[in-house]
């Protein structure tokens, strides 16, 4: 039995269609535990496995691994935790491959909210983008069959495939009443996620897409490049971001921070554990602004919380998604594997970031008017801001 340290798995196997969501992790040593012996409330479950076996009419109906598997979700549900997951050994090994740093698919991040099938955000340049899907979007069908009595799994499983096939979706745009067919054809993603665009009068806006392992090496590398090219603020938007590897986080915020707390991890236990920044950072001193929305989560969450609470930066947009649990996945017999939630994260300052997010210094609204013009009130706000601080 193997244990792997995640950080915040919010999307699941989202990442098989992109980059999950926020999925990340850490790995560990690898740790072997012997099952332990299950309370006697355990006893009806197995009585109701042996008199299937004895009196049940439909013996071929009686398939051990679909009826385990069916018991760990039940039991799984009862916990009311979204967070803490069952993955079955054919998802548990697609999830595992994007981790390569691509895949074949249609570049979108994906989620279920409030039950229905939503795009969190396209990969850049992906072809999900390319085809007009949006942030915010839903997935009504996939191939002419309702997303509806489908869960997160299954929908991956149906948008996900080999590199030049078609998939057709049925989306619906934010803020829009009639959905639209969109086809994709699926190619293989890239997973960069560091993007640099200088603008004018010094003004360095740098989107983080995710957490991966690369990321930190990649902020590294633009920061450098914009300071050599005169860089006198930074923007630093992490709108969409679904989170990524703890550790990537903490050293991403490093470069913004000298030295100090940046998360700390509460237990079941009620004990702190705290993650600093390491000092010598790259952009300690330019004047920051933050960009997050509704779909800023996990990882971005504590980047955000940590230079909100330290006074370093100032979060403009929407108030953030509120996933601030730590899972680790571990493997189970067969492939298959299981997420649990075991700690929650809270900011500086003390402030739990689960089920409640952050919330911005300013709030500014994109609204669906601004969306169809291609206007962006957010990076406008931000821009302006910058330049009153220079």
């Amino acid at each position: 039995m193997n244990i792997k340290r995640y950080l915040l798995p919010i999307f699941l196997v989202a990442f098989a269609v992109v980059l999950s969501f926020g999925v990340g992790f850490q790995l560990s040593q690898s740790l072997s535990h012997p099952v332990t012996e299950l309370p006697e409330e355990f006893n009806a479950l197995g009585e109701v496995w042996q008199s299937l076996e004895r009196y049940y009419v439909n013996k071929d109906a009686l398939d051990a691994e679909e009826l385990s598997e069916g018991a760990i979700r039940g039991l799984l549900k009862a916990l009311d935790d979204p967070h803490t997951s069952y993955l079955d050994a054919e998802t548990y090994e697609m999830e595992w491959s994007a981790y390569e740093g691509s895949f074949e698919g249609v570049g979108a991040v994906i989620t279920m909210k409030d039950g229905e099938l939503t795009v969190v955000s396209p990969i850049a340049g992906g072809p999900a983008e390319e085809q007009g899907v949006r942030a915010g979007d839903k997935v009504l069908e996939i191939d002419g069959e309702p997303t509806s009595g489908m869960n997160l799994t299954e929908a991956v499983l149906k948008i996900r495939g080999p590199q030049g096939t078609e998939v057709t979706l049925l989306i619906l745009h934010q803020g829009e009443t009639t959905p639209v067919e969109i086809e994709i054809i699926r190619e293989e993603v890239k997973l960069d996620s560091i993007y640099l665009e200088m603008l004018p009068e010094g003004i360095a806006h740098i989107q983080i897409t995710h957490f991966s392992e690369r990321t930190h090496e990649e902020l590294v590398a633009v920061l450098n490049d914009a300071i050599d090219n005169g860089a006198e603020g930074i923007i630093l938007d992490l709108r969409n971001n679904p989170g990524g590897y703890l550790h990537v986080a903490v050293d991403v915020a490093s470069e913004f921070l000298d030295g100090g707390t940046v998360v700390y991890q509460r237990d079941s236990e009620g004990r702190l554990e705290e993650s600093p920044a390491t000092p010598g950072g790259l952009a300690t001193d330019l004047p920051l602004v933050l960009l997050v929305n509704e779909w800023s989560a996990s990882g971005s969450e504590v980047l955000a919380g940590a230079l909100q609470d330290r006074g370093r930066a100032t979060l403009v947009g929407n108030v953030t998604y509120g996933k601030g649990s730590i899972n680790i996945i571990r493997e189970l017999s067969g492939g298959s594997a299981l997420y649990v939630t075991t700690a929650r994260w809270l900011t500086p300052d003390g402030n739990l970031i689960e089920g409640v997010g952050l919330t911005p210094d300013f709030e500014v609204e994109i609204t669906d008017e601004d969306v169809l013009n291609g206007r962006d009130p957010q990076l406008e706000f931000a821009i302006e801001y910058i330049k009153s601080q220079l």
